[in-house]
């Protein structure tokens, strides 16, 4: 399975650089330090490389709040590691670690 997400409609994919990142073990979308530019809706994408078949979400808003409260998570670490990470020499072994809050 590969995972993507639409920005407010299709053709506009979210190009992942230093603020946003898709977890292609989970699916879930993440936004660093939110901007007003990032306001809009979002959508899910599966697509499946074995029969080309495709399917996505309803879209999911995000809005930009200016009140000033964050929310109710306090800063925390997200990691799910599992504890060996078996791998071949000379291959690509990647971790994923989210720094949340």
């Amino acid at each position: 399975l590969t995972y993507a997400w639409v920005f407010n409609e299709y053709p506009y994919f979210v190009q992942q650089d230093n603020r946003r990142f898709v977890s292609q073990q989970t699916g879930n979308l993440y936004i660093a330090k939110v901007e007003p530019s990032d306001v809009g809706n979002y959508t899910c994408v599966v697509m499946n490389s074995i029969t080309k078949g495709k399917v996505q979400s309803s879209p999911t808003s995000l809005i930009l709040r200016t009140d000033g409260v964050m929310g109710e998570y306090e800063p925390k670490i997200e990691v799910n590691f599992p504890d060996n990470v078996p791998s071949s020499k000379g291959s690509t072994v990647t971790l994923e670690c989210f720094a949340l809050g």
